[in-house]
């Protein structure tokens, strides 16, 4: 598999291995988009460990995280789930979106993320010390956040905290190119795009426009579709159903790209 491609902004990726090395947990705080999960892809590929990726929603349950007794044609066996897995064999489990997930399902984390590092399964009885390269990583979005769905403050105290953000415009720049193969000056218009609308505080947008969006745009512009139409189908209609956002922000397009040439 190919080595994922990621630019740091900062220390972080020091931090996230200084503390895989001290068996620490980490929460990464940041916005849709902004290049979390392929951070954690990274590191896993960097330090040789697997990475459980858990989406985090309403409906996931212990038993999702943990495992389930399950049946065949020889009887009932018990099957691991991912944090199950990462903690027996050894690995980073990643839970995306953590404040998405159901109150009674984090406090499984308590345990493995203190100084006990152990997971008990009251289902089978046992009691599992977590391998020596298990890593336990949860992020969320704070801009979802609200006084009904937020961490507790009894779990994120257990965590090393990151806090991550859109990249800084030649950074953004660089990922363009990378990702999608345009050319700089397209790379730029685009970024230009993001750093306006990311400022806009006035609309119904409720997320700025993502990193993954401009990439999106730029591979549409790769394959050869006009770079308005990329910008809209990849940027526009996907931040509002609002016509009168989408005036706004068409008309933010149109000052980089006109509707009828590549310019």
């Amino acid at each position: 598999m190919s080595k994922s491609y990621y630019l740091p902004q900062a220390n972080e990726v020091e931090l996230f291995k200084a503390a895989a090395q001290m068996n620490l947990p980490i929460l990464i705080k940041g916005p849709t988009g902004c290049g979390k999960t392929r951070f954690i892809e990274t590191m896993g590929e960097e330090l040789g460990r697997d990475v459980y990726t858990v989406v985090c929603h309403d409906d996931l349950s212990a038993a999702d995280l943990l495992g389930r007794h399950l049946i065949n044609e020889n009887g009932t066996f018990w099957q691991d789930g991912p944090l199950t897995k990462a903690v027996r064999h050894g690995g980073i489990c990643y839970l995306d979106e953590i404040i998405e997930a159901r109150k009674d399902t984090t406090v499984i984390l308590h345990s493995l993320a203190d100084y006990r590092r152990v997971l008990p399964i009251d289902r089978t009885g046992e009691v599992i010390e977590a391998h020596p390269d298990f890593m336990l990583v949860v992020s969320y979005n704070p801009g979802y956040q609200n006084v009904l769905k937020g961490m507790k403050p009894s779990t994120k105290q257990r965590f090393i905290s990151l806090s991550f953000d859109y990249p800084k415009e030649e950074i953004e720049i660089q990922v363009l190119i990378k990702e999608s193969g345009i050319d700089e000056d397209t790379a730029k218009k685009l970024v230009s795009i993001a750093g306006e609308i990311r400022q806009l505080d006035d609309t119904d947008i409720q997320e700025a426009v993502s990193t993954r969006l401009l990439i999106y745009a730029g591979k549409l512009i790769t394959k050869g579709f006009n770079p308005y139409q990329a910008c809209m189908h990849s940027i526009v209609e996907s931040l509002s159903d609002e016509n009168d956002v989408l005036k706004v922000l068409e008309k933010l397009i149109a000052l980089h790209f006109t509707k009828d040439t590549d310019a």
